[in-house]
């Protein structure tokens, strides 16, 4: 085996509002990293992953990249977690003309159009509304069927996808927008936004959100007595155990998307065993104690680049670029092709309904009961509440 490592370069928020999910998707490569070395590595090398924290911070993610290809000389990239990772990347990334696998980051390539771009992330090959087509969806069926809807986001890159998505969907179903706001990331007082939403009393409230403005939110909700039919859709938060144990029965009746939950037709060869690591690992990690959300993902990213790498028996950046558009690949998260733009060649994102919840026990959230798979109906787990109060008080 030769002495020199394959060494890949990526950078992760490993500080800052998205340091739980950054710490959760480090765990992730890690223990793949771990596991590839235990059986002998790749074209005879071991595997060395350098990780940079960008502070959740994207202005330091350009000149991050430029050090790992020309400082630290790696002989590949990844992409770090969600579009304020990865988007700044892009023009240096393009420029090298290097093969990029990102984390979870929704719509980067809808603007760059990058060919050697892949994104680890269910969404398929309309990001935006695949997000929340579920979502929408099931409000359509509630009965009486809303007829108003509004918008409150974090005034942020992540949002802009989910955001268009919604009021595709909200023109499609009928709905009215009555309100489209947006809120500082840095606010941490969320109630004035949501005592603005009183008078209007929207049926539907649509909220796309990080992880600690998702908590400010829903308390804000139950603060202030808000009471839409069905709040939700896109916010990153919930998924979280952290957020878990901090809201507790506070998520009672919320409807949010998911990528993977352990109900048994996701139960893919090889998910079990790197869940029980991880979650073994987590808390000495400062990670997300759950993972169900990042760590699949996380880890299925690095199988492919894998499973890229061993194919063509090659670290270019060209031929595993071609090879990644052209082949399929066994992940933890089940059989993944790419398509259009570098995403899944198809969505398989699931719509969660928090139900049941007692306390902020985390030993809860381990299985579906409390989170039950809503849509779609071929894994379904449960079935949903009408409408979001009649799920907090029959809680």
């Amino acid at each position: 085996m030769s002495e020199q490592p394959i060494r890949i370069g990526y950078c992760l928020s490993l500080t800052g509002p998205l340091a739980s999910n950054g710490k959760t998707a480090r765990l992730a490569h890690q223990i793949w990293e771990n596991n590839v070395n235990r059986k002998g590595g790749l074209l005879g090398r071991k595997l060395q992953m350098v990780c940079i924290d960008d502070e959740t911070n994207p202005k330091l993610v350009p000149e991050i990249y430029k050090r790992l290809l020309d400082d630290e000389k790696v002989d590949l990239v990844i992409g770090g977690y969600g579009d304020n990772s990865v988007a700044p990347a892009m023009p240096l990334i393009m420029e090298r003309k290097r093969y990029l696998v990102a984390l979870m980051a929704l719509v980067v390539n809808a603007s760059f159009d990058y060919s050697n771009y892949f994104a680890m992330i269910p969404t398929g090959p309309r990001p935006s509304e695949a997000l929340t087509e579920g979502f929408f969806a099931l409000a359509a069926k509630l009965s009486p069927k809303p007829g108003s809807m509004a918008i409150l986001a974090a005034d942020a890159l992540f949002s802009k996808g989910p955001v268009q998505g919604a009021k595709v969907h909200a023109d499609k179903h009928g709905f009215k927008v009555v309100s489209d706001a947006r809120y500082p990331l840095s606010a941490t007082d969320l109630a004035p936004f949501i005592r603005d939403l009183k008078p209007i009393n929207p049926d539907i409230l649509f909220l796309c959100s990080y992880l600690n403005d998702s908590v400010g939110l829903l308390r804000a909700i139950d603060q202030v007595g808000l009471e839409p039919k069905m709040v939700g859709g896109s916010m990153i938060g919930p998924q979280n155990g952290s957020i878990k144990a901090q809201l507790g029965p506070l998520l009672n009746g919320l409807v949010n998307y998911e990528y993977w939950l352990p109900v048994p037709k996701m139960m893919y060869p090889g998910i079990a065993q790197m869940i029980a690591e991880y979650q073994s690992l987590a808390p000495s990690a400062g990670a997300d104690p759950l993972g169900y959300y990042v760590a699949p993902q996380a880890y299925a990213q690095m199988q492919v680049v894998e499973q890229a790498i061993a194919g063509t028996g090659s670290l270019d950046d060209a031929r595993l670029a071609q090879f990644t558009r052209e082949g399929s690949f066994k992940t933890v998260v089940g059989d993944v092709k790419f398509g259009t733009g570098g995403g899944w060649s198809e969505a398989r994102v699931l719509q969660v309904q928090y139900q049941n919840i007692k306390s902020a026990d985390l030993s809860d959230f381990k299985d579906a009961r409390t989170q039950a798979v809503v849509w779609p109906s071929s894994l379904a787990s449960g079935t949903l509440i009408y409408p979001y109060v009649k799920a907090k008080r029959s809680a």
